[in-house]
């Protein structure tokens, strides 16, 4: 008697289905607080109730609805200028995520290629390299952000280069240290002796050997970067008003914080949101890519 199977879909998911199947109620959790930020921050001017920079000094300091003085039509209630929170923390998420994203790959290449190369190549290229990134580590690196944001300027453009300076040290020590004990291991050198070149090496052993620490630098990395933007706005050399992110919002609204305290607590709670589950999904994520947790 012939069975007939049913269809089980694309690869990718059942992948998902599978890694679904896997995951914890917590990291469940995190996935879809994950995607709702990503779809918020996507779809930002289509959520928009107002212009984020729009001032209306007659509906400034309004609390957030269900407060005495609230307005129907501001959910989070208005700044000191009467500007929308609900606006301004959307496209503040939006602006902060995209920063954290940017400078996060960037550092991830930057720092990733160097650390392995440091690795592989070892002699003068190493210490050269590893001299660099002592360097970077001796000196505090808020220092050199507000150094070269006072030399450079506050532009976007600016704060992703600054940003993608931070962290790309730790990045190349990480993978460097992986990779020198990676060389050594028995399944490289069969490779070697079977004739496979460098690139191939690379791409087929170090590679799915050096996931786990590089997605668990990623996302230390990506929290920092967001709180790093924080501190910058907080202390006034961010982005420049009126653009909005959330740690410039937290940074404007602190002198409200004993009389009107909803203009910090909306981008400060959204700040803690997104470090949440990126550091949770980070975690998940480690643990599916690290080859030696895989089931044989």
């Amino acid at each position: 008697m012939a069975v007939i199977e049913t269809p089980r879909g694309p690869e990718w998911i059942m992948a998902l289905r599978h890694l679904w199947a896997d995951a914890t109620p917590v990291q469940r959790f995190a996935l879809i607080l994950g995607l709702m930020l990503v779809l918020l921050a996507v779809a930002t001017p289509l959520l928009a109730p107002f212009d984020p920079d729009g001032q209306s000094l007659l509906s400034r300091l309004r609390p957030p609805l269900g407060f005495e003085r609230s307005k129907a039509e501001y959910l989070l209630g208005t700044d000191e200028l009467g500007r929308d929170l609900l606006s301004r923390c959307l496209y503040g998420l939006r602006l902060t995520l995209t920063l954290a994203a940017l400078g996060s790959v960037i550092g991830l290449c930057i720092g990733g290629t160097l650390g392995v190369l440091a690795g592989v190549a070892g002699g003068r290229t190493e210490t050269a390299i590893m001299a660099a990134v002592d360097t970077q580590i001796a000196v505090p690196f808020t220092l050199i952000a507000l150094f070269l944001l006072t030399i450079l300027g506050n532009s976007i453009e600016v704060m992703v280069f600054v940003l993608s300076l931070d962290g790309w040290e730790k990045y190349a020590r990480i993978l460097r240290g992986e990779t020198r004990r990676l060389m050594k291991m028995p399944f490289i050198e069969a490779a070697r002796a079977a004739g496979a070149t460098p690139l191939r090496i690379a791409r087929r052993h170090l590679l799915p050997n050096l996931a786990s620490p590089i997605v668990v630098q990623f996302t230390l990395s990506f929290s920092n970067i967001i709180l790093l933007e924080s501190s910058l706005s907080f202390l006034g050399l961010g982005v420049q008003p009126p653009t909005a992110t959330l740690g410039a919002m937290v940074g404007a609204g602190r002198d409200y914080m004993p009389t009107q305290p909803w203009i910090v607590i909306a981008p400060a709670v959204l700040i803690l949101i997104v470090t949440f589950a990126v550091q949770t999904l980070g975690d998940w994520l480690r643990d599916r890519a690290d080859v030696r947790l895989r089931p044989r």
